[in-house]
């Protein structure tokens, strides 16, 4: 009984491991390869989904969501969770990502976080505070961007937050509403509550990097697979359940335009592969401003073993005292308070 106990402390204390990286770069493959290799050290892993379509419902295809084999494998956690009629936001998923992890490690299993939305991704293990929104508030706000002109709030926005005005473009006039309600509704600066790259929660990632090459050819494959599966079909049957969250995720519009007799099939899936590739370059960016990710080459046979070995070094801190400078140097990102 004390040696499952201290087993159970024991993985409880590990890091959580976060696998990020472009669309079509081999996310879910690692995941699960990852968790079969630590289990084999007799460590219990789960996967915990940070993709946000993948928590839709019936969009299965089109967000290449883990198979049911897969999910059979591995025990995987926050997939299929809302009807594609509701609102998702980061701050939601901060919390359900939050308590999700939490509830593993009470179990002694670690969670290994997957997916390719990089907000989500780090809402769930950095500080990083959404805060609210007041109704009365932005309306007041937006009936004197109308009536006094969107400059005359900029302009109080650079005396209240000048560290804020000066990361912001003066024309994004949302934005900047944005930031005075911030402002009126925590009596803070909107720059005080920006994102750090500081671990709330204890943990390590690892970025999956290959070829542009090498991907644009993964891209496409992808492309052609959803195609085969049977994505029209799918888009056809939950259409009219898109809400104005889930009808963002890429792919499905062009099928609906498809259905509609705006395009051909053709041009639809040669258009949902032209932006997956966009998508995929501005996944890189936004990952590679994080100096805490261990980057690692999908097509490196000796893939899992490194992942378990940058699994294994995290554990024992190595990492600890470098990914404590890095909010030190790292340049944040304003419109990450959206929430």
């Amino acid at each position: 009984m004390h040696r499952g106990a201290v087993a159970a402390d024991t993985v409880t204390k590990s890091r959580v491991v976060s696998i990020v990286g472009p669309t079509a770069s081999g996310k879910t493959g690692l995941g699960i390869a990852l968790a079969d290799a630590l289990s084999e050290q007799g460590q219990r892993c789960e996967i915990v989904n940070a993709d946000a379509y993948q928590m839709y419902k019936g969009m299965n295809i089109g967000t290449a969501k883990p198979s049911q084999q897969e999910r059979l494998h591995v025990t995987h956690h926050l997939l299929d969770v809302i009807e594609p009629n509701e609102i998702m936001s980061v701050a939601r998923f901060q919390q359900m990502a939050r308590e999700c992890i939490e509830n593993l490690q009470s179990q002694g299993i670690r969670p290994i976080l997957v997916g390719g939305s990089g907000l989500y991704a780090r809402a769930a293990l950095d500080d990083i505070r959404f805060p609210g929104t007041d109704a009365q508030v932005r309306q007041r706000l937006e009936h004197r961007a109308s009536e006094e002109g969107p400059g005359i709030l900029f302009e109080e926005l650079r005396v209240q937050d000048p560290d804020a005005a000066e990361h912001m473009n003066p024309h994004n006039v949302r934005r900047t509403i944005r930031a005075l309600e911030v402002i009126a509704i925590t009596g803070m600066p909107y720059s005080a509550n920006l994102p750090h790259y500081r671990y709330v929660i204890p943990s390590v990632q690892i970025g999956l990097d290959l070829p542009r090459q090498a991907l644009d050819e993964r891209i496409n494959l992808r492309t052609e697979q959803m195609r085969q599966q049977g994505f029209v079909d799918e888009v056809r049957a939950i259409r009219s359940t898109l809400g104005p969250t889930a009808a963002r995720a890429l792919g499905y519009q062009q099928i609906i335009d498809y259905l509609d007799g705006l395009i051909d099939e053709d041009e639809a899936f040669a258009d949902i592969a032209q932006k997956t590739k966009r998508l995929a370059r501005k996944q890189m960016g936004w990952f590679g401003r994080d100096p805490r990710i261990h980057w690692l080459q999908a097509l490196n046979p000796n893939l899992v073993e490194n992942a378990v070995a940058i699994v294994q070094h995290a554990d024992v801190g190595d990492y600890d005292s470098t990914d404590a400078l890095a909010d030190t140097y790292t340049q944040h990102h304003l419109g990450a308070l959206e929430g």
